[in-house]
């Protein structure tokens, strides 16, 4: 078993970045969801509401971002002083955000047809995942809950297949926008591993990955007029713990030390466990 792809979102619901190699923190990829829109409020905002941010990429570069949308052009975006700040929620999760400029605000929120703000998860932002799936004093920056995702080939073909047979077509690993992918041919192997190893970095399985309607979208347009997983999933992936309710594709990941990963690197599993359940098909 090998890594097979990596992937950064440096915006969170904007797109992801192949990576060959990468940095792991206690945060996971260094960057990760670094910057977040929000409503006026500070209500956080992601494609499950405005689908038109998956046209959104932002690039980093040395003293900011470059922004670019799709028929709408391009902008940079420098990081915004310490002092300028925003109180944002994620979920439950109350941040203490850096706001962007004026200038940038109002652009983006021309390009994506409502009144928005970006804000970053910089040096003084603090948020850590749920401790009771994570263990205590976990930081994670403005992704949904955990610092990274996993998931495997081996299960994307599972999902494509039982998609096939009911003539629904097929989906990439793009929709599901993990950070990590293994290649391993057995699909939901996952379901039953404490964690992996790569590179000498432990990572724990904390909690599989319940999905939403942003897997029906284009992650390119946002567009749901495409293949979508979701009966697929609900057919063959609906958890059976009400823990956590829904479809399921990936696992959250926690990592337990510092170093640096590239695609190739093999993988162990570190401990096996009993699997995740999943509702029986009528």
């Amino acid at each position: 078993m090998r890594v097979s792809q990596l992937n950064v979102y440096p915006l969170k619901s904007g797109r992801g970045i192949a990576l060959s190699e990468a940095e792991i923190t206690a945060t996971g990829i260094p960057g990760d969801r670094q910057m977040m829109v929000t409503d006026p409020s500070g209500h956080f905002i992601t494609q499950r509401e405005l689908q038109a941010l998956a046209q959104v990429q932002a690039t980093p570069e040395a003293d900011g971002f470059r922004f670019a949308m799709d028929g709408k052009g391009e902008i940079f975006v420098a990081r915004p002083p310490a002092d300028r700040r925003l109180s944002v929620a994620v979920w439950r999760s109350i941040v203490d955000a850096a706001l962007a400029e004026e200038a940038v605000n109002d652009t983006l929120s021309g390009w994506l047809g409502r009144d928005v703000r970006l804000v970053f998860f910089d040096d003084r932002a603090r948020r850590t995942a749920n401790a009771e799936w994570a263990g205590p004093d976990t930081p994670v920056t403005f992704a949904d809950g955990y610092q990274v995702l996993v998931t495997t080939t081996g299960s994307l073909e599972a999902l494509n297949a039982d998609m096939e047979k009911h003539g629904e077509g097929q989906v990439g690993m793009e929709r599901f926008r993990p950070n990590i992918v293994l290649d391993h041919d057995e699909p939901w192997a996952e379901d039953q591993w404490e964690g992996i190893e790569i590179a000498g970095i432990r990572f724990d399985f904390a909690k599989p990955c319940a999905r939403c309607i942003m897997t029906t979208q284009d992650q390119r347009t946002g567009s749901r007029e495409a293949p979508s997983p979701m009966a697929a999933m609900g057919r063959i992936r609906m958890s059976a713990d009400r823990r956590v309710p829904g479809p399921l594709f990936g696992w959250n990941a926690v990592p337990r030390g510092t170093g640096r990963i590239k695609i190739g690197d093999g993988v162990t599993v570190t401990a096996e466990r009993e699997p995740w359940t999943i509702k029986r098909r009528a």
